[in-house]
């Protein structure tokens, strides 16, 4: 009986282990950025994010998708679930929204685009390695195209193709996922130089993510926990659905559940701000659901792992 009862105690140790040492990274590095903000040191926000999102990601996401021998099938697999959780999700989302008498326009964004970049990419790197980082950007991408186009439209009433055509990340997923299915290898000289940038990437991201945390305010707490935990709730149960749908196993079904149930990205709330769509409150719902998604993280590892 004690045999059992310390191979169980091992067991759980080592599990507890195992999630935070997958946690810790993601965590540690957003509370490094919220505390350098709180302490008014300098950060220049948009030029870090300029950085990111228009080189060190773009980098980052040719260097995985080149370098990996990842099956097309998992590629169009993924790419396939990506388009029905977002599709689901919106259906979902629009629904409660209307039945709570709140606003889409200020709303559904943020129940629909969860931070599939900042937080979803280095925790599927963290938890499934190099081939499920491949995966993972897939289906950012799937969910970046649609906000960029349905996300917008929903903010501004109206949708701007250009602003998708001139994003960096997109054309890198395009490049990537091209050299993987034409299995073209890159000099070695580039390789190296596009590994070296893209190592910026997921640091540089973290970082952004707590500073821009310790910039928001929330302005109707009751409204934020509610949502906040509703666009976690419709996620999880999204992700599940289509990852039993489709029949996704191991590290696939990992990923399209984490990736699901990702809080409110910091991207709805500068379209937001951007299209006036009540700035605050989404404010709030950045704030509070990426709190929640913290505490709930291990629970989801679990589930996933």
């Amino acid at each position: 009986m004690f045999e059992n009862l310390f191979a169980s105690t091992g067991g759980l140790s080592a599990l507890a282990s195992d999630l935070f040492a997958i946690i810790a990274p993601v965590f540690i590095c957003a509370a490094i950025g919220y505390g350098w903000a709180r302490r008014g040191m300098p950060f220049d926000n948009e030029f870090t994010t300029s950085i990111s999102s228009n080189i060190a990601m773009p980098c980052l996401i040719v260097a995985t998708l080149a370098r990996l021998e990842v099956a097309p099938e998992a590629f169009s697999q993924m790419a396939l679930a990506g388009l029905i959780t977002v599709a689901a999700t919106i259906a979902v989302a629009a629904a409660a929204l209307k039945l709570a008498d709140y606003s889409q326009q200020v709303y559904l964004p943020s129940l629909v685009f969860g931070n599939t970049g900042n937080i979803g990419l280095p925790l599927c790197l963290f938890a499934f390695g190099e081939e499920g980082l491949a995966l993972a950007i897939v289906f950012f991408t799937v969910f970046l195209v649609i906000q960029f186009t349905f996300g917008i439209w929903v903010s501004a009433g109206h949708s701007s193709v250009s602003i998708l055509l001139r994003t960096p990340l997109i054309w890198a997923a395009a490049a990537g996922i091209s050299l993987q299915l034409l299995d073209i290898h890159l000099p070695i000289w580039i390789d190296n130089t596009i590994g070296l940038i893209g190592d910026l990437a997921i640091p540089l991201m973290l970082l952004t993510l707590g500073v821009s945390l310790a910039k928001l305010k929330v302005t109707s707490l009751g409204r934020s926990v509610a949502l906040s935990v509703g666009r976690l709730a419709i996620g999880l149960a999204v992700g599940l659905a289509v990852a039993e749908f489709l029949g996704m196993e191991g590290a696939a079904r990992g990923i399209l559940i984490l990736e699901s149930t990702m809080p409110v990205a910091v991207l709805n709330y500068l379209f937001a701000a951007r299209y006036d769509r009540s700035p605050e409150e989404v404010a709030g719902l950045v704030l509070v659901s990426t709190a929640i998604s913290f505490i709930t993280l291990p629970g989801l590892l679990l589930l996933v792992l």
